[in-house]
Formats: C-alpha cells, sequence, structure tokens
C-alpha cells in the first residue's frame, strides 16, 4: 500500500524534552501527525522521534520528506 498524503503542509506539534513522539507514516491516522495504530492495515511502520527539547517542531503532512518526521519542504513541489 503507498502512503497517503495527510496535507500538503507540516503539521505544527510543541513537543516536551524527553518525550517520545510516533510519526504516521501512513498518513492515514485520525491523530495527526502522530500515529494511532491504523497503519496496521498496511506496510507501513511509525516513525520514532524523541524530543530532544521542548520547542515547536514541524512534523511532515504530505509524508514525502527526506528527512522524516520533519518537514523539509517537499509538500510545495507536489
Amino acid at each position: 500500500m503507498q502512503e497517503k498524503k495527510a496535507k500538503n503542509e507540516p503539521y505544527v506539534l510543541q513537543v516536551e524534552a524527553g518525550k517520545t513522539y510516533y510519526w504516521c507514516s501512513c498518513g492515514i491516522s485520525n491523530q495527526q501527525p502522530l500515529c494511532d495504530g491504523a497503519h496496521q492495515s498496511t506496510d507501513c511502520i511509525p516513525l520514532e522521534y524523541v524530543a530532544t527539547k521542548s520547542e515547536k517542531i514541524y512534523f511532515c503532512g504530505c509524508k514525502q520528506s527526506e528527512n522524516p518526521p520533519l518537514c523539509d519542504g517537499t509538500h510545495t513541489k507536489l
């Protein structure tokens, strides 16, 4: 199954230092940009992201970033 684009812009999320987040790589999670287990019907797996500091993070929404789970601007070329 091919990845699905969740949206054509990044998701801005305030993360907490030391906390682990699981970025949805399949695009079908109802809790974008985070995984809710919906990928179990696909070959996709969520990507672990451990916050090194508390800050705003721009998680990829188009699921095509060359630097997942972070947005690299690829959505502007789709």
